[in-house]
Formats: C-alpha cells, structure tokens, sequence
C-alpha cells in the first residue's frame, strides 16, 4: 500500500468519531424544545452553506449546476439521502438507544446488496448470505424479541425508515457517479454532495422554515450525566453544523482520495460502536452482554454486506 494512502484510515476514523459523537450532541437541542423538522433544516441549510465555501475555496467547478438526468438524480439523491435520512435518524435517536439507533441505519448497506440481487439480478459474492443472517439474528438478539420487544416502537420504525433512506443514497449516489456527457456531467464527491444538500436545503425550508428556530435561542440541559449543566441550544448547533456535519463529510471527501469507497464505507462503521460508548458515558444507557454480543454479530454481517459487492457507491456517509 502507498505510503500515501496509508493516511485515509485516519481520515475516516476521526470522521465516524465525529459522527458517533454528533449523535450525542444533537440530542441536546432535540430534547431541548427544537422539533425534528426544524433542527434538520437548520443543520442541512447551514451545512449547505458551509460547502458553497469550502467550494469556493477548494474546487468551484463543484459550484457549476448540474443539468439534465444528473439534475434530477442529485435531487432526488438530496430529497431521500438527505432529507429523509437526517429527519429519520434524528428521530430514533431521541427514542432509542444511540448504538442501537445507528446500527438500525447502517443495515442501509444490506438492503443494497438484496436489492442489487434481486431487484437488478447482479452477482453478489456468497459472503452475503450469512452476512444476512448475522445482521437479522445479531438486531433480534440486541431488540431482545423473546421479551415482546421493550425497544420504543416509533424509534424502531424511524430507524428502519433511516435504513431505506441509507440505501436509497448509496444506490443514487452510484448512479449519478456514472452518468457522464457535456449536458448533464457529475463532477466529484463534493460536487455531488453540494447540490444534494442544496436540494435538502429548498424542500425542508419549504417543510419547516430554518428562521423558524426560536427554541435555539434558549438555554438547554446537557442531559444525561451532565444533566444539571446547561448551555445555549445554538452551540450544540453550531457543533452538529460545523464538527458533525462539515468536518467529517470533508475529512471522508479526502478519504475518499487515498482509499476505495468499499474501505472507507467499512472503517466508517465504528459510528455505531462510537455512539454506543457515548449513549454509554454520557446517558448512562446501559446494554447487557447478549445485546452486546448482538451488535458485535450485526457490525460483523454489515461489514461482509459491504463487501458483498464488486461495484461500490462512491459518496460518504451522510450522518
């Protein structure tokens, strides 16, 4: 491996620690009076704002406005990968556990895989196969089914909501990677991931406008262990803006340079086991040693999923 290369493993990780983490921190302005839709505009717009600059900065042909077929891929990419992704997952995780949460989205990457076997009728490697049995039997075992499932029912539902939206993004977001010709040409990642956002961006300010955040204004519980502290709810947003959004989607743009996209999307999995330990240290949530060992049986089937592909999408995760 080049030497060069070598430096996209800490790339992503610092990135999965920053969107385990995150997943903590948005907890503080949900749980602080901020509705779900409102607090995902907020974040989605600032976040689209924040790449305008980077833009601007780094690349400016990622400012140019797609066209075409690859106009309407990368909004519908924006719509479900992003919108519906960020308001799903926000919701589950003020309802269930945060590693449990997480590791509901991330059966997104399995869904691919079945749909890409059954729906297109490509050739996926055998390793599916107990992949699948390992991330269905690992969530029973961590849902604890034999005890009539005690996990928040809406939480679920969102999270498995989470998961679909995750599919849909990686399944768009290798389309549009592909689509090429002078009228409607896709340039790299952060060309993708800007207009994705900038159509996020139109359709939740359309759902719930970003000016409409008086809730941020107002001081909020740190929750958790650190309950009796209390901070304006506008930093925990400006730190799920700026370190749970901007940073890490940059910090796997560059991965992404150095490393495949099946490598980075694999590393990127201790998220999940990230926002346990914080669910963990932070809000005293407590899991037993047969849902850990579940998780462990879930992470390890997503994990053979993801490789379970000779074709891989091409964008980062978008927590």
């Amino acid at each position: 491996m080049a030497r060069d290369a070598r430096w996209g493993y800490p790339l992503v990780l610092l990135a999965a620690v920053l969107f385990g983490l995150n997943a903590g921190v948005s907890r503080i302005p949900l749980l602080g009076g901020t509705p779900t839709d409102t607090f995902t505009t907020v974040r989605i717009t600032a976040a689209f704002f924040a790449f305008v600059l980077i833009a601007m900065v780094v690349d400016r042909s990622a400012l140019r406005v797609p066209r075409g077929r690859a106009l309407v891929l990368i909004a519908c990419l924006g719509i479900a990968g992003f919108a519906g992704l960020q308001w799903t997952y926000n919701v589950a995780i003020t309802r269930l556990p945060l590693g449990i949460a997480l590791l509901l989205e991330y059966l997104g990457p399995v869904l691919v895989v079945l749909w890409v076997r059954f729906a297109r009728r490509e050739h996926v490697h055998p390793r599916m196969w107990p992949a699948l049995v390992l991330a269905v039997g690992g969530l029973a075992v961590v849902s604890q089914v034999w005890d009539g499932l005690t996990l928040d029912g809406l939480g679920v539902t969102m999270a498995l909501g989470a998961a679909v939206c995750f599919a849909v993004y990686f399944l768009l977001g290798e389309h549009s990677a592909h689509i090429d010709g002078g009228t409607g040409e896709v340039g790299g990642p952060l060309h993708v991931i800007l207009w994705a956002f900038a159509a996020a961006t139109v359709v939740m300010n359309l759902v719930q406008p970003a000016w409409s955040a008086d809730a941020l204004g107002h001081d909020v519980s740190m929750l958790g262990r650190f309950a009796d502290i209390t901070i304006p709810a506008w930093s925990a947003m400006a730190w799920v803006v700026v370190l749970g959004t901007v940073v890490p989607f940059f910090l796997l743009l560059l991965a992404l340079r150095l490393l495949s996209a099946t490598v980075v999307s694999v590393v990127a999995m201790l998220e999940p086991v990230v926002a346990a330990l914080v669910g963990w240290v932070w809000f005293a949530e407590t899991l037993n040693a047969v849902q850990l060992m579940g998780m462990a049986a879930v992470l390890t089937g997503i994990v053979l999923a993801q490789t379970a592909r000779d074709v891989q999408p091409s964008l980062p995760p978008p927590q």
